[in-house]
């Protein structure tokens, strides 16, 4: 697990239909370290490739720890022994499903029904975990800060490195990039009755993963870990 960039937690669904085409659609599979050929899907507005290229090289996933660089001192193995101990403590989450939804200007999969027990689930592993994390550096914050943030966002990013946790978080999983509205609506229409038989109900999380970046760019799953407290 050693040589990686950066490293963070994401949910990603265990082997199964939804992992295979999630993989598929974005183009990478983060558990063999591939590219993959993308799906065929007529009609779309544009090419598959060009829809999924901004979240392709984090593999199919939700954040639920952003990506971070280790704080010197620190090493992968101790980050891994955290992450399970930290694991054997959170209970798995119950949710109504996932939909396919349009958040901000681009399509992702989302959690319906009362999303509070997953909040706290993110927000005890960006806590927890925060001790590995080293200190953004200023071309990062100048990044996120790019599209604007409200006061209480800023404060989230000073303090643990994104704008978007807490309670500014949104479980999603990205399938494009930003997108204008009208193809968003297309894509949407076409990749919704593919999507649909795959998507669970109920939808549980059950275990966390530790994503690495490699020296490819791309990231990687590194290890899954089951969430029994």
């Amino acid at each position: 697990m050693d040589g990686f960039t950066r490293y963070a937690i994401f949910y990603a669904p265990p082997p199964g239909r939804l992992a295979d085409f999630g993989a598929a659609w974005l183009g990478w599979d983060p558990r063999a370290g591939r590219r993959l050929a993308h799906p065929v899907l007529p009609g779309l507005p544009m090419p598959v490739a060009e829809i999924t290229g901004t979240p392709r090289k984090y593999g199919f996933h939700g954040t639920l720890k952003p990506p971070f660089r280790l704080k010197p001192g620190f090493d992968v193995a101790e980050l891994h022994n955290a992450t399970e101990a930290l694991a054997s403590s959170l209970a798995p989450v119950l949710l109504d499903g996932l939909t396919l939804s349009q958040l901000d200007s681009f399509l992702a999969l989302m959690p319906e029904g009362d999303t509070v027990q997953l909040a706290l689930l993110a927000a005890r592993i960006v806590e927890t975990l925060d001790g590995f994390r080293a200190a953004p550096e200023e071309a990062e914050l100048a990044r996120r800060r790019a599209p604007g943030l409200t006061p209480r966002q800023e404060v989230l990013l000073q303090q643990w490195g994104y704008p978007y946790v807490m309670e500014e978080f949104r479980f999603h999983l990205t399938l494009s990039g930003p997108l204008l509205a009208e193809d968003a609506q297309e894509i949407a229409a076409r990749l919704e009755p593919v999507v649909e038989p795959l998507l669970p109900r109920p939808f549980r999380i059950r275990e966390i993963c530790l994503f690495g970046e490699g020296q490819d760019g791309m990231f990687h799953h590194l290890h899954r870990y089951t969430l029994s407290g």
